[in-house]
């Protein structure tokens, strides 16, 4: 019998880059308007998604996590929330910093839209249920309603509502996405401007790394002013859930290794069986640290206008919006692409690029996620150690893939 091969989506979309380029360089104009008419009718369809996205995955989450209510929770959540958004703030200043001086400011990039200059055969508009802040603020509303009046009918309504959502982006997003990404950058190699993308994309990877080594440097050194214990070794002793993450994408199939590694560095395991799974859905210092640096590198190369005030309320908004990202590989982008239309306006074009940007070092953000956790673990057991018995199931939604 034959094995069938698997492609994962990282690969799918790497050979979506390359033949969108490839092929770009001769492709026909009846051909680009072909693949301008499929990224038209594409991008309306997952502009349409977004809000239901935030809906459908946004509300359990917060009913799941008030229903746990309890200090440790809070306190959990608050510090990982906290990790999120100096994650994102280290990212943005640094970015501000450096980007400008290795980012080209070409105007002619002002052209990369939706098909770029390439007209579709036909538009299809698919107008919003509802925008994405209203989803935003709404999913709040039945997350918190789930939980205090405990609503078994709605929670059950909302579970099959995500279930669907989800159904939806594996079955018809996912598999969709190479070809979407394919005609991006066939598009933009047809119009001549390919060059300053990659060159750029290629800078923007290599601070990205940088960036995330730093974070989890940082929140070692931060655990170690509560636990008194040698951040470097620590974070060695987290190393195989590092490297883990790194080739599975995925912080659920991380969990025993970095419980196994959390407990190893001296968390009791009542904490480590509460912290490790609650974080692997909650903390996303990789995840937010990327979509930042993506962004506004993005928002540079094409001239777009930007304020420190914009991203403050994006970074801020991104640390809730994210925490039930879905779980696929690049579920956290999924879940903010609402977020980079409506606060730093982007096109569907620019949020195909994001697309492509986060998924090509999707693993490097899941192995600061899930490394992250062990030190978010450490001060947490300095203060709840011996006062806690993690529940069997601690975080049903652990399955979330950062």
């Amino acid at each position: 019998m034959k094995r069938k091969i698997k492609i994962g989506l990282l690969p799918r979309i790497a050979i979506a880059i390359a033949l969108g380029i490839g092929i770009g360089w001769i492709s026909p104009m009846w051909f680009a308007r072909l693949c301008a008419t499929f990224n038209e009718v594409f991008g309306q369809f997952l502009g349409f998604l977004i809000p239901l996205i935030i809906l459908g995955f946004v509300a359990p989450a917060i009913g799941d996590i008030g229903k746990s209510a309890g200090k440790m929770l809070v306190v959990t959540a608050l510090l990982a929330y906290g990790a999120t958004l100096m994650s994102g703030f280290i990212s943005y200043f640094t970015s501000d910093a450096i980007f400008p001086s290795m980012v080209s400011r070409d105007p002619a990039l002002d052209a990369v839209e939706a098909g770029g200059n390439i007209e579709p055969y036909f538009t299809m508009p698919i107008p919003q249920m509802m925008p994405v802040m209203t989803a935003l603020v709404f999913a709040f509303m039945l997350g918190l309603g789930i939980a205090y009046v405990k609503g078994v009918a709605l929670k059950n309504v909302m579970n099959e509502f995500r279930d669907i959502v989800s159904m939806t982006i594996n079955v018809a997003i996912i598999p969709l996405l190479p070809v979407y990404i394919f005609g991006i950058f066939l598009n933009m190699t047809v119009i001549g401007q390919i060059g300053i993308i990659l060159s750029t994309f290629i800078k923007i990877i290599a601070i990205i790394f940088c960036l995330h080594i730093f974070i989890l440097l940082l929140l070692y050194c931060i655990a170690a002013l509560f636990v008194k214990k040698n951040p470097l070794k620590m974070l060695w002793t987290m190393m195989p859930a590092y490297f883990t993450a790194l080739g599975t994408q995925s912080s659920a199939a991380t969990i025993p290794v970095t419980l196994k590694q959390t407990i190893k560095m001296g968390v009791s395991e009542d904490v480590a069986g509460f912290v490790v799974p609650l974080c692997a859905t909650i903390h996303m210092s990789g995840s937010t640290l990327k979509i930042v640096a993506c962004a506004l590198a993005i928002m540079i190369m094409q001239g777009m206008p930007y304020t420190t005030g914009m991203f403050i309320q994006f970074i801020a908004m991104i640390g809730v919006t994210i925490i039930a990202a879905p779980g696929i590989p690049g579920g956290a982008i999924m879940a903010s692409l609402g977020l980079l239309s409506s606060i730093l306006g982007f096109s569907d074009a620019q949020n195909a690029l994001m697309i492509a940007l986060y998924i090509a070092m999707d693993n490097f953000g899941t192995a600061c996620n899930v490394t992250g956790d062990g030190a978010l673990a450490q001060i947490i057991n300095r203060f709840f150690a011996g006062k806690v018995k993690a529940s069997p199931d601690p975080y049903p939604l652990a399955e979330a893939t950062k």
